[in-house]
């Protein structure tokens, strides 16, 4: 498994050097911080489709599983295990086999 990143507050990327407070250093926080608005964005939008995605396939294994369990249920109640088990022999004993012996 992939180790997961640790659920606290998303922290924002730091420069190394600190830069001097002009005009074009705060054009430049505004357009990092318009890039990561973005980007999270659209984290968020393909976490919501995924979740989608997942919700949709836990309905699907749900109605699967109860169809499965009626066939089960109505496998159960209708046939007897006596006259299962039966009904192979039986029809190996009343077939007709022609058998043919080789000899190698």
């Amino acid at each position: 498994m992939r180790p997961r990143p640790s659920q606290g507050q998303i922290r924002p990327k730091v420069s190394t050097l600190p830069r001097q407070t002009t005009e074009a250093a705060a054009y430049l926080d505004i357009y990092k911080l318009v890039n990561e608005r973005k980007r999270l964005q659209q984290e968020l939008e393909m976490l919501e489709q995924r979740r989608d995605r997942i919700q949709q396939r836990l309905t699907t294994i749900e109605s699967q599983v109860e169809q499965l369990e009626q066939t089960a249920r109505r496998l159960r109640d209708s046939i007897p295990l006596e006259a299962n088990l039966a009904r192979p022999t039986e029809a190996i004993a009343a077939a007709n086999f022609n058998t043919l012996f080789l000899e190698y």
